[in-house]
């Protein structure tokens, strides 16, 4: 396997909508002037964004997190420009980019360092060959103080490794649950 440059990545997204919607370069400030934390087209890789959908965990209803069964109750809905994370908890969201991953190549998505710095990890599974949706991001508080995440801006960078071979059996050749998901999307059996 072999990591795509920006290049293959620019071609790919305006030919064949690998990434949409696409950014060709890095924005690393609005048109007014005003920072924000960079997304778009780095040398290898893409920063993605993170919509204002947001599932923030909490203990209120006494849930337990259980993959198998999960309980919705474990968490609250928000939408919002900012979501505040509660210390040592951690939120779902989604991105606003939506991703049609090619047979021949897998996408590895990792934390940006600004986050990462201010003690609030990423998580993210790979992207698997012929994969496609929008994708649902984890973002673990990991500090004792309550933890800021903006929307629209970048908060994870995706590596797309392209593989000396095709697959025998993509992500939709399996019928992957995950596929073509359109929101934040919780577990599922």
């Amino acid at each position: 396997m072999a990591i795509k440059s920006d290049r293959w990545i620019n071609d790919m997204s305006e030919r064949h909508g690998m990434i949409e919607p696409f950014e060709p370069q890095q924005i690393r400030a609005k048109e007014s002037g005003e920072k924000i934390i960079s997304y778009g087209t780095s040398s290898y890789g893409y920063d993605i964004r993170c919509s204002n959908e947001f599932k923030i965990f909490t203990n209120i209803n006494s849930a337990i997190v259980d993959p198998k069964n999960f309980n919705d109750e474990g968490f609250v809905e928000f939408t919002g420009d900012e979501c505040i994370i509660p210390p040592n908890s951690f939120a779902l969201a989604r991105t606003v980019e939506y991703f049609r991953i090619p047979r021949d190549v897998l996408a590895i998505c990792l934390g940006k360092s600004t986050y990462a710095r201010c003690g609030i990890i990423v998580n993210v599974t790979p992207f698997e060959p012929e994969w496609e949706g929008y994708v649902t991001l984890e973002f673990s508080n990991t500090t004792t103080l309550p933890a800021k995440i903006y929307a629209g801006e970048g908060v994870a960078q995706v590596l797309f490794l392209g593989a000396d071979e095709v697959c025998e059996t993509s992500y939709r050749d399996r019928g992957g649950k995950y596929q073509k998901q359109t929101g934040v999307t919780l577990p599922k059996m």
